[in-house]
């Protein structure tokens, strides 16, 4: 998706992280002007500094990357993901408002039961929220803080099994997997959507090129079809020219993992086309733009 980049200051709050990192490449490729700030510029668990940042830089668009990421950890200090993931989204949404500027806060599929009940239909942008998990939960909280706050310039995007240039994430485990000798056993009960970061920085950089109060509420910001964790990797490991029956199917049950991951985690992508926008591109195919023949070396 090639869209034009709105005129006007971007700043990214979490620029260090992988979709941060994207978003920030794509603008700086296209000439727009583009203030990227890691955590340790920018902590957006202190509401003063928020506040000061954004009225010394006056962004007109702020994108929200900052998140506490661990899910695991996150259940054993589920108020320091809040603090990070509702709290700093509220900050930032407050700021936004007093600034006079758009909010495109980026949040997750976890907010979603991902039950065995749910399987085969995918959740849309206005299926009641149920998350099963304390990193769910407080992103849910941002979620709600955001649109509390700044209810028509806001703009929640929710994504999944994301991974970036550099082949990091499962994907990057499996790719490197494919380089050695062996089988690896990866979870057959775990279905969802890998999304290329790539995708997902344009798809954002897209909805800011519409009227806010157009692109209010939430999109889903995945790549398109579904897949198993076990099918991403035998995908990866054909793309990357290595056997896929080296990867051997088990069952979500047998990794004992703080959090629950969740059964069933494919989004629907309604209201991009009500939106005037394409559809997301499948899977599949992102994927081999990734690490497809020719993209051997970035995940050595």
């Amino acid at each position: 998706m090639n869209s034009p980049v709105p005129e006007g200051r971007w700043l990214i709050a979490g620029a260090g992280g992988r979709l941060g990192r994207e978003v920030h490449t794509q603008l700086t490729a296209q000439g727009t002007e583009c203030v990227p700030l890691g955590r340790d510029r920018l902590d957006v668990t202190d509401a003063r500094a928020v506040d000061e940042t954004l009225r010394h830089w006056r962004p007109d668009i702020v994108v929200n990357c900052a998140a506490w990421t661990d899910v695991d950890a996150a259940e054993s200090h589920e108020e320091e993901a809040r603090r990070v993931n509702a709290d700093g989204a509220r900050h930032l949404a407050r700021s936004c408002a007093a600034q006079g500027a758009r909010l495109l806060h980026v949040s997750t599929d976890y907010v979603f039961p991902g039950a065995l009940a749910d399987f085969g239909t995918p959740y849309s942008e206005d299926t009641p929220t149920a998350p099963g998990t304390a990193y769910g939960r407080t992103k849910r909280a941002g979620e709600r803080a955001v649109l509390r706050e700044l209810p028509d310039a806001a703009t929640v995007v929710r994504t999944a099994w994301l991974y970036g240039r550099d082949l990091d994430g499962f994907v990057g485990a499996m790719a490197r997997a494919a380089r050695c000798d062996g089988t690896v056993d990866v979870v057959r009960d775990q279905y969802g959507q890998p999304s290329n970061a790539v995708d997902v920085a344009a798809r954002l950089i897209a909805l800011a090129d519409l009227p806010a109060r157009a692109v209010s509420g939430v999109f889903h910001a995945t790549n398109a079809g579904s897949a198993s964790r076990y099918e991403l990797a035998r995908e990866v490991f054909r793309l990357r020219g290595a056997d896929p029956d080296r990867v051997r199917p088990t069952d979500g049950s047998r990794m004992q993992r703080p959090a629950r991951r969740p059964y069933w985690s494919v989004l629907g992508h309604r209201r991009w086309t009500e939106a005037g926008l394409s559809a997301p591109r499948d899977w599949r195919t992102a994927l081999a733009e990734a690490c497809g023949p020719g993209r051997q070396e970035e995940a050595a």
